[in-house]
């Protein structure tokens, strides 16, 4: 009869006392019941590799725990992302509402700056009114100027005798500045003018904006009125290419510094 302690004492070289306990068991009762003398070495085969594979139980065992505590790293780090990332929330929302507060004063702000806009946008028309009325009101004095000294330099300078005094008129829609018959070379004409407060060719739309509405003015006056126009432009100032081009359009222009 095999000894059970005997076999035990040789399985505790290899396994755990437990495991050397149980199989030291197993062994014993099946040697003594069951297996003959004769069969002793089939056994010896069968435990061997009941002994391999519980050590690869074992190892896997072991791989199965490193695993796990790899696992369990892991989740610590996942844990800790997820606290920074809530930390980064947090943050982030403290942004958005400071992010939100200045916005709310940006738009307080706009609204100021609408309402200043808009007073100003008043303001410049009320500006541009102004302006504009002392432009006209120039104008009308430097028109009313020019009533008086016009015939004077037209008559010494171009032999153009005035028949008529100048007068200001609308004719057929159209504002006429200047306007009276008068006598050159023995013919009949009509004077036709303009008056611009300055005359300069810094771009060329302005002067033909200029000539064309003198032009509009005297195809008006033909209307009503058989002699030959003499076109003039009274002004303040005028530049030399303006004035060539004036030339160059047979329009007489007369300069305030003239008279």
């Amino acid at each position: 009869m095999v000894s059970t302690v005997e076999i035990r004492k040789r399985l505790e070289d290899v396994f755990e006392v437990r495991q050397a306990i149980v199989l030291a068991d197993v062994i014993a009762t099946s040697y003594n019941e069951l297996v003959k003398t004769s069969d002793f070495n089939e056994l010896k085969g069968i435990v061997k590799e009941i002994a391999w594979e519980i050590k690869d139980l074992t190892q896997a065992q072991k791989r199965t725990e490193i695993k796990v505590e790899e696992l369990g790293e892991a989740q610590k780090r996942t844990e800790i992302k997820v606290e920074e990332l809530g930390e980064a929330q947090k943050e982030s929302q403290k942004e958005i509402s400071r992010l939100d507060k200045t916005m709310q004063k940006l738009a307080e702000a706009q609204k100021e700056t609408q309402i200043e806009i808009q007073s100003l946008t008043r303001g410049l028309k009320e500006t541009r009114g102004e302006v504009g009325g002392l432009s006209r009101s120039v104008s009308y004095a430097f028109e009313n100027e020019a009533y008086r000294m016009l015939p004077k330099i037209l008559k010494e300078t171009y032999g153009i005798e005035m028949k008529e005094k100048f007068i200001r008129t609308e004719i057929a829609g159209k504002e006429i500045n200047i306007l009276g018959r008068a006598k050159m070379n023995g013919k009949n004409v009509v004077v036709i003018g303009e008056a611009k407060l300055r005359l300069e060719d810094r771009r060329k739309k302005e002067d033909q904006d200029v000539f064309n509405e003198l032009e509009e003015k005297v195809q008006a006056v033909k209307k009503n009125y058989k002699e030959e126009p003499i076109r003039v432009l009274i002004t303040h100032y005028a530049t030399k290419s303006f004035m060539k081009k004036a030339k160059d359009k047979e329009i007489l222009v007369i300069q305030s510094f003239e008279w």
